[in-house]
């Protein structure tokens, strides 16, 4: 091999070119970028919104066709991924990246679409949700599994509560749009129902990572971006309170209406909580303790988490009618787009500076 293609085969492998060495949780980029998307939506920024939503969606499908390439051509190294702890779980970031573009979709009022993206969404939680946590806990070598526990985790709940928010989107919009009403009650009681999934899995993933810190303790390198997704679980589940509180009346959405109501305003004081917790954390690792700061796709990580807040304190100030908490929302949306540009800056000039030298 000459040493232009021998270069060239790294770069590859350090910006996720090649589909041979596919990083699992690629499809964050895909969330973040919708999710800001989102955002800019519901404050009306429509030339923002969008701009990241079509960069969202050729995230999306750049991601789809390596990922098919890598499970056609590149079985071995999937198969390692899915048996690995530390990685398995960021495979649910197809999902939730599916899942936002539903979202997105809805607010611009492409529902045809968005029930075939909806429909997908669905059939790859039916096999990943089962799927990954067998293979990442039972099938996995790594013993005790519990040392492999990290914020990658919640994107399990991120990917079951996505499921969540796309349901009570389309429940909501299908009458206005007069599109198949006979969807709107199974369409509700899947929104409840993956809103509950979600946050026993957020309860259980708590209790993982509390037993892996208590028996195993974080060094300061193994606190990166991904533990974000542990405030990011939270704003989606708040989100999916929110939008369940805006579906039409039905027995049971009646008879859980307050629970999710008081849940949803109850983690959102505690996602507020975490975020001064995770900037300290994120202090203690780069200042205290020296560890570098330079691009990773894992920063992505860190995106949409921040966008989620903003998104999940707008609707539940609008659905909960506490204007406090929907400014605080419209305000945040800044700080997720800030770094959303910092992060696409730092990744462009990171790849730039890797041509130049190479």
């Amino acid at each position: 091999m000459s040493t232009a293609s021998g270069d060239l085969s790294q770069l590859h492998r350090d910006w996720g070119l090649n589909p041979a060495t596919l990083a699992p949780g690629c499809f964050a980029s895909v969330m973040a970028t919708g999710i800001v998307s989102i955002g800019a939506q519901f404050k009306g920024l429509a030339l923002i919104s969008a701009v990241l939503f079509w960069v969202a969606v050729a995230l999306y499908a750049y991601f789809i066709v390596l990922t098919l390439w890598r499970v056609l051509r590149f079985r071995q190294g999937l198969r390692h991924d899915l048996h690995d702890p530390n990685r398995a779980f960021g495979f649910f970031t197809i999902i939730a990246g599916t899942n936002v573009l539903v979202t997105a979709l809805v607010g611009l009022g492409v529902i045809p679409v968005a029930m075939v993206l909806f429909c997908v969404g669905g059939l790859l939680w039916l096999v990943l949700g089962y799927a990954i946590p067998f293979t990442a806990v039972l099938g996995s070598s790594i013993r005790p599994v519990v040392t492999g526990v990290n914020g990658t985790w919640f994107v399990w709940v991120v990917a079951a509560q996505s499921v969540a928010v796309a349901a009570s989107s389309l429940a909501i919009a299908l009458p206005k749009t007069n599109t198949a009403p006979q969807l709107v009650v199974p369409l509700s009681l899947l929104a409840v129902v993956m809103w509950s999934v979600g946050l026993a899995l957020y309860i259980a993933c708590a209790v993982f990572l509390g037993v892996r810190v208590l028996l195993h303790p974080l060094e300061p390198e193994d606190f990166d971006a991904p533990y974000w997704v542990t405030m990011g679980a939270l704003a989606i589940s708040i989100v999916a309170g929110s939008r369940i509180l805006e579906l039409e009346s039905t027995p049971l959405l009646d008879a859980t209406r307050l629970l999710v109501g008081g849940s949803s305003a109850l983690l959102w004081a505690f996602a507020t909580w975490l975020i001064p917790s995770l900037v300290l954390a994120g202090a203690w690792r780069h200042l205290r303790h020296r560890v570098p700061l330079g691009y990773s796709a894992g920063l992505w990580s860190m995106v949409f988490p921040l966008g989620m807040y903003a998104v999940a304190s707008m609707y539940l100030g609008n659905s909960d009618h506490v204007p406090a908490i929907e400014w605080i929302g419209q305000h945040w949306f800044w700080v997720g787009f800030t770094v959303w540009a910092i992060v696409f800056a730092a990744m462009v000039w990171s790849f730039i500076r890797s041509l130049r030298d190479r």
